[in-house]
C-alpha cells in the first residue's frame, strides 16, 4: 500500500513538472528541415504564376542559458514559372551559392520563453540575409497560456507590433499541444510597411470603407511536445495570404501565398562548442527595411561597376533618339535611373565633365541624375549653382525635379535649405520661384511621413514671409504666401494670420493678390488641422466689408475642412441675410453641385450641402449666370474605387463684367487616396483696374462690336501703374503649385517691341534671318512621371512590394528653311504682302511606359505579377509651304504616302516574371494568360487547406479573343487611315472588373500606303479667305456650279514640273470663271485637297463656304465637290437662323447633291405664361443603306439606355423617317424631356440638369440680341 502511494505521488510531481512553454536547453542541439515558398498569382490553374522556394536544415545549439546559435546548412533555392500541373520548380544552382555564402555563416540569438530577441550576425552579413533568418526564427515565437484555451495578446513579430489571437488544444493520447495563432497585421501598433511616391495624396478615409485594394491573413500552427525542461517545438506551419487588386479586391484579386514549415528532425547532445567570429547587433525579429532605391522591382541587372555602364547607356539614348523616339528602348531609362542611384557623388562630377560640351549628352545626363533622390543630388546641385555652369532654364527644370522626388527625410531637408541662399538661385526670378516653391513642397512631404512635424522645417518660409511684409514688397509677399502654402505646415497659420484681414492682430492694408495668396496658402492646411482654418476662414467669410473674391476665397477653403453640417447650417442662416449677390450665388451654385457628388470624401457633406441647398432655393435659386459660381462634376465607381472630378470657380463682382479670377481643379481618387491632379488659375487684378466699373458701347451680348470696345479699353494699358502685373496665372500639380507668371506692363511692351513692323533690331528679325538660312532643332525630354513604391514584410523574411512606374520621353525634331519674296529690306511689315514659302519636315511625338509591379523583390531575385503598357505616338511631317497673307491664300504639298508608318499605338500584357542576379540575362516573363487556350478547359480554384478534389471549385472561363483591322483608304489620295486592334482575355463573372483588364491588349492607329487611280506626285491643299458679297441660296450657288463644272474640270491643267505653272494654271483658270460669275458672290473659304498627277488632271474635293445676312436671319452654305473626270458627286449644306432662336440646316448629297436628303431644326419658344421650350427635329427622305443599317443598331439600344437614365417608354407609331427631341424646362433644376422615334416614345419628367430657369430665359433674351448685332456688325 505505502508502495502504490509512492508511485502516485511521484507520477503527480512528474506531470506537475512538465511544462509547455517553449524552452531550448543549452547542451542540446536541434536539427530541424526548413521549407518556404511563395507563390504569385490568380489562383487559376490555367493562369500562369511565379514563385521561389528556400530549402535547407537548420541546426541551433546553445551559447548560454538564453543565448544560441543558428546554423544553415544544405541550402536549395528553386524558382517556379510557367503553369501549375505542366511546370515545376527549377533549380538555380548559382543563385542558391550567392545566398548561401552568407546564410552558412553562423548567427546568434536570444530566446527566453518562447521569445527571440536580439539577433547578431557577422558585419558583412547583408539585411536580405538576416531577414531570411527572421522568418525562419519567426516559427520559434510563440507565447504559450496553459490557463486559457483562447487568448489575445499584442506582440512583437516579423510584421512588426500587431496583436495575436491564440486558441491552444491538447491531444489527450500524445500529450502534445496544439497552438493556433492569427495575427491582425491590419490593425498593427507599428506595422511594418512603408510607402514611397505618394505624400501629396490625400487619404480618404470614407473611400477606404467602400473596399480595399490589398486584404492580408497570417496564421501559424505549432505543435509543442511537453518535456520536463520547457516545450518543445516539434512542427511549425505558417501561412500568410494577400489579395491584391487595383481595384476592389472583391471584385478579383491577384494572390499572393507564403507558406513556411519546419519540422524538428532530431535533438542530440551537443558535442562541441560552435566557433563563431566577431558579430554585431541586427535587432530584433522585427522586419528590417533594406534600402530600396537601387533595388528597381522591374528589371534585374548587375549594378557593380555602374559608371562605364550609365555612361554607355546616355550615349545610347540619347544617340537613337535624336531623330525619333526609339520606342523599343524606352525601358531603358529605368536601367540608368537604377545605375546612377548606384554610382558615388565623386563619380557624377566625372561624368558632368565628361557630357557637360556635348548638348545631346549634357541634356539627358542633367534630366536623368535628378532621380539620385540623396544627399549626392543636392550637393552635385550645389556645385552646379556655385560654379553656375548650368543655364537658369537647365536649373529650374532641374530643380523641381531634385525637390520633388526628393526623400524627405531630416538630414536632406535641413541640407535642401541652403539654395534658399545661394545668388544663383536668385539670378532668375523663374529659377528663384522654382526653388522657393519646391523647397515649401518638399516640406509638405515631409510632413506627411513625421508628425508632429517641427516647425524648424518650414521657419525659412516663415522668416521670408515676415520679412516681405515688413518691407512691403508684394511680390517677395506673394512668393512666401505660395511656398507656405504648398508647405502646409499647420505651425505657419499664426504668419498667415498676420496677412488677413479682421483675423491679424493689427490692421491689414495689402493688394488683392497678396489676399488671395494668403488664404489660398491655408488650401493644405485645411486637412491637417482642420479646426483652425475653419475659424480663420468663417471670420474672413462673414466680413462683409471684404473684397468679394476674398470672400468667396475663404468659403471654399472653408469648404476644403469637409465642415460639418452644424458649420454649413450656420453659413447657410447667414447667406440667408446676405446682400452681396455675388458671395449668395456663389454659395448657393457650389452647393448645389456638392449636393449631387457621389465620391466618397463628400459623402456626409453632399447631405448637409443638399439641405443647405433646398433652404436658400426660394429666394436665390435663380440668380442668373451673370453672378459668381462654382460648378463640380463628379463620379466614383465602387467595384474600381476609382472616380474624378473636376471643379471650376468663376469670381466676379459687382463693379466688373469680367470674371475677376478664374479656378480650375482635377482630381483623381484611387484606392483611399485623392490625387489634385491638375489646378489652373488666373488672377485678372490689373485687368479689373483698366476695364473699371464698365465698358463704353459694351452691351454684354458678346457681339463683335463688344469685342471691339473691349479692345479699345485694353489700347490704354499704359495707365496702369508699374508695379500691379495686368493677369497672373498659376498651375499646380498634385496640389503643389510649381509655377507661376504675372503679367505686368513691361511684358506687354515687350510683345510689342518683338511684333514691331520696324526695326532690324527686332528679335523677330533675326529669328526670320535664321529661318531662311535653315534652321534644325531637336529637343528630348525624359521624364519619369511617378515612382510609387509600398513595400511590406512577409512571414518568409522577404520584402513585398506592390509599385507603380509612369514614365515618358518626349521629342521633337524640326528642320525648316524659308524663302521670302521680294527680299525684306527694312520692315516686319513686308511680310503681310510678300509671297513666303516654307520647306520642312520633323518629327513630334512621344513613348509613355507604364508598370505595375506586385510580388518579391531583392537585391538578388525577383518574381512576382507584372503588369506592362507602352503607348507610343509619333507624328512625322515632311511638307512645303506657300503662304501670301495679303491675298489670304494658303497652299501646303506632301509627298505621296510609300511606306507605312504608326501614328499611335497602346500595347499592354500581364505577365509571370522571374528574374534572379546570377542569371539577368535569363528573365523569365510568361503571360498570364497562354497565347492558346483550349476554350472547354475546366479551371479549378484550390484553396490552401484544400487537401482533396472535393474541396475543389470548378468554373468555366469566358474565352474572348476578337481581333479587328478597320481601313479608311482613299484610292484618289494614295493613302489609307487603318485602325487594327487585339484583344485576348479570359475572365470569370465572379471577378469582375479585374478580369476584363487582364491580357494581351494591343491597338493601333496606322496610316498605309494604297494603291491609287493615278500615280500621285503629291497632295497639295489649298486654302483661301474671301468675304461673301451678296446673299444667295443654296439653289443658286448650285445652278451657277452645274454651268461651270465642266469648264472648271476641264480648264484645271496643272502641271507638277514647278510650282510656278501651277499657280499660273490657277490665275488663268479663276480668270475665265469669274469673267462668267458676273453676280455670283465669293466664297467666304475655300479649301482645296488635290492628288497630282504628272500632266493628268487633278482627283480631288473642293469646298466652298458661304455666309451671308438677310435682315434678322444668319445664313451658312457650304458646298463640297469633287474633282476629276466624269464625277458630279458633290455635298449641299445650308444653314439658317433667325433671331428668335430658330435654326434650320438641310443637307443633300451624292449626284449633283441630289442623290441623298436630310434636315434639321431646333427651335426654343417661351410665351407669357408658359415654360421655356427647346425642340429639335431631325428628317431625312433618302439615306445611304450603311447609315441606316447604323441607325438600326443604335435604336436597339435606346430602350436599355432610356431605363438606365430612368426614362419610361412607349411603343407608337411615329413619323417614319423623323426623330424629334422635346426639352421643357419645368424648374429650377430639372426639365422634362420626349424623344420620339418612328416607333419608339421615349420620357422623362423632372430630369435634373444644372440650368436655372432664370438663366435659361436671361440666354435666350441674350442670344436674340447678340444675333441681332452679329447681323447689324
Amino acid at each position: 500500500m505505502r508502495g502504490l502511494l509512492l508511485c502516485c505521488l511521484v507520477g503527480l510531481a512528474a506531470s506537475q513538472s512538465v511544462s509547455y512553454e517553449p524552452h531550448l536547453v543549452p547542451n542540446k542541439t536541434y536539427e530541424y528541415k526548413y521549407e518556404g515558398v511563395v507563390n504569385f498569382g490568380l489562383g487559376m490553374l490555367n493562369l500562369a504564376e511565379s514563385g521561389a522556394r528556400i530549402t535547407c536544415k537548420i541546426k541551433i545549439s546553445g551559447v548560454s542559458a538564453q543565448t544560441f546559435i543558428l546554423q544553415v546548412s544544405d541550402l536549395a533555392f528553386k524558382e517556379f514559372n510557367g503553369f501549375q500541373g505542366k511546370d515545376s520548380f527549377v533549380a538555380s544552382p548559382k543563385l542558391t551559392q550567392r545566398i548561401a555564402s552568407q546564410l552558412v555563416k553562423p548567427f546568434m540569438f536570444d530566446y527566453i520563453g518562447g521569445h527571440v530577441g536580439n539577433i547578431r550576425a557577422s558585419a558583412e552579413i547583408s539585411d536580405t540575409i538576416v531577414n531570411i533568418v527572421r522568418g525562419i526564427l519567426g516559427l520559434f515565437q510563440v507565447t504559450v497560456k496553459t490557463t486559457q484555451t483562447i487568448y489575445e495578446l499584442e506582440e512583437a513579430g516579423i510584421h512588426g507590433i500587431c496583436p495575436s489571437n491564440y486558441a491552444t488544444e491538447v491531444n489527450m493520447e500524445t500529450k502534445d499541444m496544439t497552438i493556433t495563432q492569427v495575427v491582425d497585421i491590419s490593425n498593427c501598433r507599428e506595422k511594418v510597411a512603408m510607402y514611397k511616391g505618394m505624400a501629396t495624396a490625400v487619404f480618404d478615409k470614407v473611400s477606404k470603407q467602400r473596399g480595399e485594394s490589398v486584404i492580408s491573413t497570417v496564421r501559424y500552427i505549432y505543435t509543442v511536445k511537453p518535456t520536463a525542461e520547457g516545450g518543445l517545438i516539434t512542427k511549425a506551419h505558417g501561412l500568410e495570404q494577400q489579395h491584391f487588386s487595383p481595384f476592389n479586391v472583391k471584385g478579383g484579386s491577384f494572390q499572393m501565398l507564403a507558406m513556411k514549415e519546419m519540422v524538428l528532425l532530431g535533438v542530440s547532445d551537443t558535442q562541441r562548442a560552435v566557433v563563431s567570429g566577431p558579430m554585431e547587433s541586427k535587432g530584433n525579429l522585427v522586419y528590417h527595411f533594406v534600402n530600396a532605391d537601387a533595388n528597381v522591382p522591374i528589371l534585374m541587372q548587375r549594378i557593380d561597376n555602374p559608371v562605364p555602364k550609365a555612361i554607355e547607356l546616355i550615349k545610347r539614348l540619347a544617340e537613337v533618339n535624336r531623330y525619333k523616339i526609339d520606342s523599343a528602348t524606352t525601358e531603358d531609362t529605368i536601367k540608368l535611373y537604377q545605375l546612377l542611384r548606384a554610382i558615388p557623388y565623386e563619380e557624377l562630377e566625372v561624368m558632368w565633365k565628361q557630357f557637360a560640351a556635348n548638348d545631346e549628352q549634357r541634356r539627358w545626363f542633367l534630366d536623368m541624375i535628378v532621380e539620385v533622390n540623396d544627399a549626392r543630388i543636392l550637393k552635385f546641385f550645389q556645385m552646379r549653382f556655385q560654379a553656375a555652369d548650368v543655364t537658369a532654364n537647365e536649373a529650374l527644370q532641374a530643380i523641381l525635379l531634385v525637390m520633388n522626388h526628393l526623400q524627405p527625410i531630416p538630414d536632406l531637408v535641413e541640407m535642401a535649405k541652403m539654395f534658399l541662399s545661394m545668388p544663383f538661385s536668385k539670378s532668375n526670378i523663374y529659377l528663384w520661384h522654382a526653388v522657393v516653391l519646391s523647397y515649401g513642397s518638399l516640406v509638405y512631404k515631409h510632413c506627411t511621413y513625421y508628425t508632429p512635424c517641427p516647425v524648424a522645417v518650414v521657419q525659412p518660409l516663415l522668416d521670408m514671409a515676415v520679412e516681405s511684409q515688413r518691407n512691403g514688397t508684394t511680390a517677395d509677399m506673394v512668393i512666401a504666401l505660395k511656398a507656405l502654402g504648398n508647405a502646409g505646415h499647420p505651425g505657419s497659420i499664426k504668419t498667415i494670420m498676420r496677412f488677413l484681414p479682421g483675423v491679424a492682430a493689427s490692421p491689414v492694408n495689402l493688394p488683392p493678390r497678396v489676399l488671395s495668396a494668403a488664404v489660398q496658402s491655408m488650401r493644405l492646411i485645411a486637412a491637417r488641422d482642420p479646426h483652425s482654418v475653419q475659424d480663420i476662414t468663417m471670420s474672413l467669410f462673414l466680413q462683409r466689408n471684404l473684397p468679394t473674391e476674398l470672400r468667396m476665397m475663404a468659403f471654399m477653403i472653408l469648404f476644403d475642412t469637409q465642415p460639418s453640417m452644424a458649420l454649413v447650417s450656420t453659413v447657410t442662416v447667414h447667406l440667408q441675410e446676405e446682400k452681396d449677390l455675388h458671395v449668395v450665388s456663389f454659395a448657393y451654385s457650389y452647393f448645389k453641385s456638392v449636393a449631387r457628388s457621389s465620391t466618397p470624401n463628400n459623402h456626409f457633406l453632399s447631405t448637409a450641402c443638399n439641405v443647405a441647398m433646398k433652404i436658400l432655393a426660394p429666394k436665390f435659386g435663380r440668380l442668373s449666370y451673370h453672378y459668381s459660381k462654382a460648378t463640380r462634376m463628379d463620379w466614383f465607381n465602387d467595384d474600381f474605387l476609382i472616380g474624378t472630378a473636376a471643379e471650376v470657380f468663376m469670381l466676379r463682382n459687382a463693379t466688373n463684367i469680367f470674371p475677376t479670377e478664374i479656378m480650375m481643379k482635377g482630381k483623381f481618387y484611387f484606392i483611399g487616396s485623392i490625387l489634385q491632379l491638375l489646378e489652373l488659375g488666373i488672377h485678372a487684378d490689373g485687368l479689373k483696374e483698366l476695364l473699371g466699373a464698365g465698358i463704353p458701347s459694351f452691351k454684354g451680348d458678346l457681339s463683335v462690336s463688344d469685342f471691339q470696345a473691349v479692345l479699345n479699353v485694353l489700347k490704354n494699358w499704359e495707365v496702369l501703374p508699374n508695379d500691379k502685373p495686368v493677369l497672373s496665372a498659376y498651375t499646380r500639380a498634385f496640389g503643389q503649385e510649381w509655377f507661376f507668371a504675372d503679367i505686368t506692363k513691361d511684358t506687354i511692351r515687350n510683345i510689342i517691341r518683338a511684333f514691331s513692323p520696324t526695326g532690324k533690331e527686332n528679335p523677330l528679325w533675326a529669328a526670320i534671318g535664321n529661318l531662311q538660312k535653315g534652321v534644325s532643332w531637336h529637343w528630348t525630354k525624359p521624364f519619369l512621371i511617378f515612382e510609387v513604391r509600398y513595400f511590406q514584410a512577409t512571414t518568409l523574411g522577404l520584402p513585398l512590394e506592390i509599385s507603380k512606374y509612369y514614365q515618358t520621353i518626349n521629342g521633337i525634331t524640326v528642320n525648316a528653311k524659308a524663302a521670302v519674296n521680294p527680299t525684306l529690306t527694312d520692315r516686319l511689315g513686308q511680310l503681310l504682302t510678300s509671297d513666303i514659302s516654307l520647306e520642312t519636315d520633323g518629327f513630334f511625338g512621344y513613348t509613355k511606359d507604364f508598370w505595375v509591379f506586385y510580388g518579391i523583390n531583392t537585391e538578388y531575385f525577383q518574381c512576382g505579377s507584372e503588369f506592362e503598357s507602352k503607348t507610343p505616338i509619333s507624328i512625322p511631317w515632311n511638307f512645303s509651304a506657300k503662304i501670301n497673307v495679303g491675298e489670304k491664300k494658303f497652299e501646303l504639298d506632301f509627298p505621296p504616302c510609300k511606306k507605312e508608318f504608326e501614328l499611335f499605338s497602346v500595347s499592354s500584357n500581364v505577365y509571370a516574371v522571374s528574374r534572379n542576379l546570377e542569371e539577368p540575362a535569363l528573365t523569365k516573363m510568361t503571360p498570364i494568360m497562354a497565347t492558346t487556350t483550349d476554350s472547354n478547359d475546366e479551371v479549378v480554384i484550390k484553396g490552401p487547406s484544400a487537401v482533396g478534389p472535393e474541396s475543389d471549385q470548378i468554373l468555366k472561363p469566358n474565352i474572348w479573343h476578337p481581333r479587328s483591322k478597320t481601313c479608311a483608304e482613299s484610292k484618289i489620295y494614295g493613302a489609307g487611315l487603318c485602325l487594327e486592334s487585339e484583344l485576348r482575355r479570359e475572365y470569370y463573372h465572379e471577378e469582375y472588373p479585374l478580369y476584363y483588364f487582364l491580357g494581351y491588349t494591343n491597338m493601333a492607329l496606322k496610316v498605309v500606303p494604297v494603291q491609287a487611280i493615278k500615280a500621285v506626285d503629291k497632295i497639295h491643299f489649298e486654302v483661301k479667305v474671301g468675304p461673301s458679297k451678296h446673299p444667295v441660296s443654296t439653289l443658286q450657288l448650285l445652278k451657277t456650279l452645274r454651268r461651270l463644272s465642266k469648264e472648271a474640270t476641264q480648264g484645271v491643267r496643272l502641271s507638277s514640273d514647278s510650282a510656278s505653272s501651277v499657280r499660273g494654271s490657277h490665275h488663268s483658270h479663276h480668270s475665265n470663271l469669274f469673267e462668267s460669275w458676273n453676280s455670283t458672290p465669293e466664297a467666304m473659304l475655300n479649301i482645296k485637297a488635290l492628288a497630282m498627277s504628272g500632266n493628268q488632271k487633278p482627283e480631288g474635293y473642293d469646298a466652298a463656304f458661304f455666309h451671308t445676312t438677310e435682315a434678322n436671319i444668319q445664313n451658312a452654305q457650304m458646298i463640297v465637290s469633287q474633282v476629276g473626270e466624269d464625277t458630279n458627286w458633290k455635298m449641299c449644306v445650308d444653314t439658317n437662323v433667325n433671331a428668335h432662336v430658330e435654326a434650320k440646316a438641310h443637307i443633300g448629297w451624292g449626284a449633283e447633291c441630289q442623290s441623298y436628303e436630310m434636315s434639321v431644326e431646333s427651335a426654343t419658344a417661351h410665351q407669357p405664361g408658359s415654360k421655356p421650350t427647346l425642340k429639335v427635329t431631325v428628317h431625312w427622305t433618302k439615306i445611304p443603306g450603311t447609315i441606316a443599317e447604323l441607325g438600326t443598331r443604335i435604336e436597339s439600344y435606346i430602350p436599355g439606355v432610356a431605363f438606365f437614365l430612368g426614362f419610361y417608354e412607349t411603343h407608337e407609331r411615329n413619323a417614319k423617317q423623323e426623330i424629334s427631341a422635346t426639352v421643357v424646362a419645368a424648374s429650377a433644376d430639372s426639365v422634362d424631356v420626349k424623344i420620339k422615334f418612328p416607333e419608339l416614345t421615349v420620357y422623362r419628367q423632372a430630369f435634373p440638369v444644372s440650368l436655372l430657369t432664370g438663366s435659361f430665359q436671361e440666354f435666350q433674351h441674350h442670344r436674340n440680341t447678340t444675333i441681332g448685332s452679329f447681323g447689324r456688325a
